[in-house]
């Protein structure tokens, strides 16, 4: 039978685990407590090791992760694929299909926008893309044409 230290050492160790695949997947507590049905704050007792991880509840959250047990307690190691979208990104990316293809162009403009001013230091080629999002910036970031549907807009 196990020791209390090291079934906390297990359950400290299995909550790091858990934590880090949730950041893994961009997920916030509230995430993965959702899908499981419990709390965000039960969320977080279980990544500090503060609340023991049931059975059942490992159960889901490998459903929710997409991984084995073994993999979800550290056992083995997940094979580490393409990282899936959280709820909140596949919401976004579902609302985004249903606009129209130019509609669809325009924000992969902005985006593209957005993420040439974060880069502090480009490198050359980055720099050459950055100057060319730039010289569009004029044309693509005007208001909707006046006969597009309320429905197009949103």
């Amino acid at each position: 039978m196990p020791t209390k230290q090291e079934s906390r050492a297990y359950f400290d160790a299995l909550g790091a685990h858990i934590g880090l695949l949730r950041k893994e997947y961009g997920m916030t507590q509230a995430e993965p407590a959702r899908a499981i049905g419990v709390s965000q704050q039960a969320v977080f007792a279980y990544e500090t090791g503060e609340r023991r991880v049931s059975i059942p509840i490992m159960l889901r959250l490998s459903k929710v992760f997409s991984v084995t047990l073994e993999q979800l307690t550290g056992m083995e190691s997940p094979v580490r694929g393409k990282r899936r979208l959280s709820p909140r990104a596949a919401r976004h990316g579902e609302r985004i299909q249903a606009l129209s293809k130019t509609r669809q162009r325009f924000l992969v403009r902005i985006i593209d926008l957005l993420e040439a001013e974060m880069r502090p230091a480009l490198t050359s080629e980055e720099g050459k893309r950055a100057e060319r999002v730039s010289a569009v910036r004029s044309t693509t970031l005007q208001r909707p044409k006046q006969n597009e549907t309320s429905h197009e807009r949103h």
